[in-house]
């Protein structure tokens, strides 16, 4: 029976096959056949590992997700401990905009997952919400430590500020993907509503 590792690294194979699927042809286009071809891989493996096409995205979703934390975190890595709250959020927004082709792939697949699930009941997984959820904690909870320790601006709510900050990050980088805004644009409005949380010194 093959190790763990290897489940793992196959199932990050077809998951990678996906994303590249996804990015050229766009999401409604993959097919497990498809992905399965673009991976160099049977049919009958893809089907074995994510077993539907719904897992199949959900799947490649949570890869992508994965990815996105890792490069969150050695963003993080090279900052004080405890990690300051403005450079985290500003790690996240950073993070979040597809400004290179990773987080371009992930933002692309999560846009067009979303997109799909409002039409596809299978799609429309409690994990998908989740992971965002997650997220706009994670950032509650920084902007609370700001807020305690005075370096968020009097007056804001960290919980409604966060949302905000989920959305934001969503907008531009839809923005940015259709070209709407530039990535010199979009890294400059970051600062800017930054600079609406966080009290200059």
């Amino acid at each position: 029976m093959p190790r763990t590792a290897d489940h793992t690294a196959r199932r990050a194979q077809i998951a990678d096959a996906l994303v590249r699927v996804a990015a050229r042809d766009g999401l409604h286009a993959a097919t497990m056949r498809s992905v399965a071809t673009e991976a160099g891989v049977s049919l009958r493996l893809v089907q074995y590992y994510f077993h539907t096409k719904s897992g199949l995205l959900t799947g490649a979703l949570h890869h992508l997700e994965q990815q996105s934390h890792r490069r969150w975190a050695e963003r993080l890595a090279g900052l004080p401990d405890p990690v300051p709250p403005r450079a985290f959020v500003e790690a996240f927004l950073t993070e979040a905009l597809p400004t290179d082709e990773p987080s371009r792939a992930f933002h692309l697949v999560g846009t067009s997952y979303a997109m799909l699930a409002l039409t596809d009941p299978e799609l429309a997984t409690p994990d998908f919400a989740a992971g965002i959820g997650c997220l706009q904690q994670q950032l509650t909870d920084a902007l609370i430590r700001a807020a305690d320790h005075g370096e968020l601006v009097p007056g804001l709510d960290p919980r409604q500020e966060a949302a905000r900050l989920v959305a934001l990050a969503n907008g531009l980088g839809t923005g940015l993907l259709a070209g709407q805004h530039t990535t010199a644009a979009a890294t400059e409005l970051v600062r800017y509503h930054l600079d609406q949380l966080f009290p200059t010194t």
